[in-house]
């Protein structure tokens, strides 16, 4: 009787702690669309230019610094929407299968063979996007002044702690710097001594 009692409040306190924490879950912000993708990416542009504040000499070298940029954008979206519809096909069929076995529903892990092949080629691809940013924005750094060239560093993060983009964040998990996206409550953040 005694474990009986015992397991049925053993239950009710998962449960609880489930139910409470769906409720206390921080609501996802909206995904970018297209457009505001597009939008933040021409503001970034036009940034770096203003930044630099270029010469007129220097201004002929930056159209097709601009291009490798935006195409480097247009293939870091493609290969992003990409993995949000490979991980929404994979969340359905999990479902579907979750339906049709009902309760004896064992789930399969995603094929690490697969896995590493695709992200193989995601870094081929990220590398020959890179180079062509390296090889476009070359004859363009090599004009800059040192001032020029911190704004370039800061503007773009190219200098170093990520990509472009801002990549470079989630190294924490590697544990070689903090993760800057998840924000202090993060463990190993600086600060937290736990």
């Amino acid at each position: 009787m005694k474990k009986a009692v015992l397991a049925a409040v053993a239950a009710a306190t998962i449960l609880g702690s489930h139910a409470v924490y769906a409720q206390n879950r921080a609501p996802q912000p909206p995904r970018m669309t297209t457009e505001d993708r597009a939008a933040f990416l021409d503001a970034r542009m036009a940034s770096i230019k203003a930044g630099l504040q270029l010469t007129a000499d220097q201004e002929k070298l930056w159209p097709p610094v601009e291009t490798a940029l935006r195409d480097f954008a247009k293939q870091r979206a493609a290969e992003r929407d990409a993995r949000i519809s490979e991980r929404d096909a994979r969340r359905a069929e999990r479902r579907q299968q979750q339906q049709n076995a009902g309760d004896n529903a064992i789930r399969t892990p995603r094929d690490p063979v697969a896995r590493l092949r695709s992200e193989a080629d995601s870094m081929t691809t990220t590398a020959a996007g890179l180079k062509k940013i390296a090889d476009a924005t070359e004859p363009l750094y090599k004009t800059l002044n040192d001032s020029q060239k911190r704004r370039f560093s800061a503007l773009t993060r190219l200098g170093g702690g990520g990509d472009w983009f801002g990549r470079g964040f989630e190294r924490s998990r590697d544990g070689d710097r903090p993760d800057r996206n998840r924000g202090r409550h993060h463990r190993g953040w600086r600060g937290d001594r736990g």
